[in-house]
């Protein structure tokens, strides 16, 4: 749960510190309304008999709404008819972005034990196949270890995969301090402790606070933002909320924009309870949109048209 930079480590937590960010104002409207929407898209009769497709193209937009965020804004059209995610950085992630929503659900049953062997696992996925160095793949960065979140882009980069000086950063939290690799390992240390503790929180506070700690934490030396979003789509399928994994939060969060986005992060990262109840609200609003994704492709479904 992230507070100031100056006592992240050191801050006492709550008993469950997870129960009291469910109880600030505005989270408990957020979390009935999703499961509300939830509720309604899996009560959906399209649901009963071709739920595996649903599943299947909620993932492929999924990857879509995700790599949109970290730079990589491809049409849901370009993501699925290319076969090649080797080309240059944008491509690759994209294909990043894809492995890991395939990867997600082999990991449930280590999330809830190891959650930080999920994240290992989750940057190997996406780094692993992308051409970064295999000295930084699957581990948190070392001190003095730099962070690019898109491989091969912006101002420096050479060859087909380098966007020009004036592209967007890789990522909203581009700008955001950098915690040092000491703070980044007390922090991940005490993320899993929060993961692996039983807490009465609603599964989106939990997913919540996991996407906006490693955002914050940004422990990688590459795809942060991906292994963030993959690692929320975890805790909310695992969780039981959405076990067929058919409300994909990074549509929502694509569709919100980057700049919502990014005002919403600056909230978490404030540790304030405004700031954390705006983070929480804003990612159960992704969720909700998410939902009228799937509910709109089960629409598709039903007549035919998909």
């Amino acid at each position: 749960m992230s507070t100031t930079a100056s006592d992240a480590s050191s801050a006492p937590w709550p008993e469950d510190p997870l129960a009291t960010l469910a109880a600030l104002p505005g989270v408990p409207d957020a979390v009935d309304s999703v499961r509300k929407a939830v509720d309604r898209v899996y009560g959906h009769r399209v649901m009963r008999r071709r739920g595996g497709e649903v599943t299947s193209e909620a993932a492929l937009r999924a990857a879509r709404g995700s790599a949109a965020l970290s730079g990589a804004d491809w049409a849901l059209e370009e993501v699925r008819r290319r076969s090649d995610f080797g080309s240059d950085a944008e491509a690759r992630t994209v294909g990043a972005a894809l492995r890991l929503n395939a990867e997600a659900g082999q990991l449930l049953s280590i999330w809830s034990q190891s959650p930080l062997r999920v994240l290992a696992r989750l940057h190997l996925v996406a780094a692993g196949g992308a051409g970064v160095s295999d000295r930084t793949v699957g581990r948190p960065r070392l001190a003095g270890e730099p962070v690019v979140e898109m491989p091969g882009s912006g101002p420096g980069a050479s060859g087909a995969g380098a966007l020009p000086a004036e592209a967007p950063a890789a990522g909203p939290w581009a700008e955001a301090p950098l915690p040092g690799a000491d703070e980044v390992a007390a922090r991940l240390d005490g993320l899993a402790r929060l993961v692996i503790a039983t807490s009465a929180a609603p599964a989106l506070v939990t997913a919540a606070v996991v996407h906006g700690e490693l955002l914050a934490l940004r422990p990688f030396g590459s795809y942060n933002g991906l292994a963030a979003r993959a690692a929320e789509r975890i805790v909310l399928i695992g969780s039981g909320l959405d076990p067929k994994s058919i409300c994909p939060a990074e549509v929502g969060h694509a569709e919100l924009g980057r700049a919502a986005y990014a005002a919403a992060f600056d909230g978490y990262l404030t540790g304030t309870p405004e700031g954390m109840a705006a983070w929480i609200t804003h990612c159960g609003r992704a969720v909700e949109l998410g939902v009228r994704e799937s509910t709109a492709v089960c629409e598709a479904l039903q007549r035919g048209a998909a």
